[in-house]
């Protein structure tokens, strides 16, 4: 297991809260469940409210306490109404450590929700588990969130590693193309990116032409994108997130580099790409779990409807995030109301696995089981079109 981050500081950090923590039920056995009083669960998260992916982090929770209010609004769930305490982070691992010790320590949260970013979660994740706080679906697709199988543990969007995997081939089987290379940031998230393209292309008796590594502050890509046009590369497989994968697209477009896909996972997919007035964005590619609502073409009038509400209550269009975070939401209100008035983690954990297959209300198809805690097998291989992101094919089995 990986050193605890917070162990040092959770000693003086108990003498010091000691009496300030909220109180906390009891269930049947007489054990005490942190999180939950008679009137109330508490659930936490950290993410990025103010840095450079806070796009990803304010769209998810809005999604999130759009549905727990609803659910707040009918009386709670068996009498208990939810409260969602979020932490930002910036992105940035020393903030979030100091964040989970806070939400665990103080705060004594029932169970961690939403949390954003690889490098984020793989930092305090052994500290939730040791304290057997669950992580349900984190803003992440790391393998590390779905394998090994773990208790505590639940995930409802493409994995990285897999979708890279499923875009080499099937852009070499399908779009003919024989010379890939990778560009990713260096972090966690990025060597996810390379390992799966490296995986797949030594399945496939391919070499990597070319791969580039960048900081997440990196702004100028002109080197990287010159080296990686001059190994000749016909696919470039993205560890990129929104700033960067704008640099390497604008750059290619300024040198007239056209014979060449770019393709990206769910991480490197948000709206603001395809929205970018120069329209560096067009024909750019990424596997994603679910699509963005378009109201004037979607056909599903309840995810229309869905849409038209979180406009109206936070005074902009949500992103595919936003849906992420309402449908991770009422999971969790599923689950609760199946576990039970007399509340601990345990039963909560077994009414998530027990749910079986679920339909959201935009179409998209989850199933969990004691075996399977990893909700989507399959993602959508979007395309930007127009401005806007739209599917190039049926949905493709990554895992």
């Amino acid at each position: 297991m990986r050193k605890s981050a917070l162990a040092i500081a959770t000693t003086l950090v108990m003498l010091l809260i000691v009496g300030c923590a909220p109180q906390s039920t009891s269930s049947s056995t007489g054990k005490s469940v942190q999180g939950v009083t008679d009137d109330e669960i508490l659930f936490g998260s950290h993410t990025d409210l103010t840095g450079p992916i806070a796009f990803y982090g304010a769209d998810s929770v809005n999604g999130a306490r759009m549905r727990f209010e609803e659910a707040n609004e009918k009386g709670g769930v068996h009498g208990r109404e939810i409260r969602f305490v979020v932490e930002d982070t910036r992105y940035e691992v020393p903030n979030t450590i100091r964040a989970v010790d806070k939400l665990i320590n103080l705060d004594k949260i029932f169970a961690m929700y939403l949390a954003l970013g690889t490098p984020n979660n793989l930092a305090v994740m052994d500290d939730l588990f040791d304290a057997g706080i669950p992580n349900l679906f984190p803003i992440t697709g790391s393998v590390q969130m779905a394998e090994p199988y773990m208790k505590l543990m639940f995930t409802q969007r493409g994995i990285y590693y897999y979708e890279i995997r499923a875009a080499l081939r099937y852009f070499v089987e399908n779009k003919g193309r024989s010379t890939p290379c990778v560009a990713h940031v260096d972090n966690d998230f990025g060597k996810e990116i390379l390992d799966g393209a490296e995986d797949q292309a030594a399945e496939m008796e391919l070499e990597i032409a070319a791969v580039t590594a960048h900081k997440s502050t990196e702004t100028e890509f002109t080197a990287s994108v010159l080296r990686l046009r001059d190994a000749g590369c016909d696919l470039v497989l993205m560890g990129t997130v929104a700033t960067d994968t704008i640099g390497i697209l604008t750059i290619a477009k300024e040198i007239g580099w056209e014979d060449v896909d770019f393709v990206g996972s769910n991480a490197g997919a948000p709206s603001v790409i395809a929205e970018l007035e120069s329209g560096v964005g067009e024909g750019y590619y990424a596997f994603i779990h679910s699509l963005r609502i378009y109201p004037d073409t979607e056909t599903n009038q309840e995810a229309v409807d869905w849409f038209n509400r979180y406009t109206e209550i936070y005074g902009h269009e949500p992103d595919v995030t936003g849906m992420e975070g309402y449908r991770g939401a009422d999971l969790i209100v599923i689950a609760l109301e199946k576990a039970g008035r007399d509340l601990t983690r345990e039963k909560f954990v077994e009414a998530l696995e027990s749910i079986g297959e679920y339909k959201d209300i935009f179409g998209y198809t989850l199933h969990f089981s004691p075996e399977n805690h990893n909700g989507v097998k399959e993602s959508v291989l979007g395309v930007i079109e127009n401005g806007r992101w739209v599917a190039s094919d049926e949905s493709i089995l990554i895992n």
